[in-house]
């Protein structure tokens, strides 16, 4: 898409539809990550996240997406090396293993788009340090959604503290603005230029999603053609929130 064309600002009102939206989201984020332990099967934390949402009259916004084909679930479960778009299925969680979870929700007519990742019991000093940044950088990147600020600013900001640590930010995969749709503009990469890019206005609203990989930038697309991996195998994390841009700051719309 041509992502400049396609940034919506929104009103008031519609950015508190988006809050009420964004909470549900959130609720169903909840909903998994109390249930996530050793043994649970990736189906079941979709199942979780599908009752939430659907027991507040809203409708998940990731279920039929297009792609190689529609995606068959209401969220996504990547596990460890799998960065995003991790299908649930059959798979049991495991002791140790890193599990990233990401929803969308519809309701009302507008989107709410958040992810989360967390260490599923005994984890590693890596993993606690991959997440710890991880989560990090998102909050950072939020600081810089404000008018007066670019899109440029926000990338370089979550670039530069990533790979401060060693890690890195893939090129393929970003944020982007939300609304009605699940993806407007702009687009908001994870790496970036200070200074450059479109200028952030006051009623523009961005999924904001820092996603880190241990090993290299690189990803690889998996056989089942939604689940995107690091290349050489190594950990990932994905964090993230919708956030409205408003005069007085940002403001987080995923939130319970």
């Amino acid at each position: 898409m041509a992502w400049e064309r396609g940034i919506i600002i929104k009103s008031q009102a519609e950015l508190e539809a988006m809050r009420e939206a964004g909470r549900v989201n959130a609720l169903a984020l909840e909903a998994t990550r109390r249930m996530i332990k050793p043994g649970v099967t990736t189906q079941e934390v979709d199942e979780v996240a599908t009752e939430t949402i659907r027991e507040h009259g809203a409708k998940p916004a990731f279920l039929g997406v297009p792609g190689a084909y529609p995606y068959p679930a209401t969220v996504t479960v990547s596990i460890n090396d799998e960065l995003v778009h991790g299908i649930p299925g059959k798979r049991k969680i495991k002791d140790g293993d890193i599990v990233s979870v990401d929803c969308g929700t519809i309701l009302d007519g507008f989107v709410g788009d958040s992810a989360y990742s967390m260490g599923v019991g005994e984890i590693t000093d890596e993993v606690k340090k991959l997440l710890e940044v991880t989560e990090k950088a998102l909050y950072i990147g939020i600081e810089k959604l404000r008018v007066g600020y670019r899109v440029g600013d926000v990338g370089a900001t979550i670039q530069q503290y990533v790979e401060s640590f060693g890690y890195h930010v893939p090129r393929e995969y970003t944020g982007h603005g939300i609304g009605r749709s699940m993806w407007e503009g702009p687009q908001v990469p994870n790496y970036g230029t200070a200074g450059r890019g479109i200028p952030l206005r006051a009623g523009m609203a961005i999924a904001l999603e820092p996603m880190v990989l241990v090993g290299t930038p690189q990803t690889r697309v998996m056989a089942d053609q939604w689940t995107v991996s690091s290349k050489d195998g190594s950990l990932t994390a994905h964090f993230e929130h919708s956030v409205a841009i408003t005069q007085n700051g940002p403001m987080i719309l995923t939130v319970p």
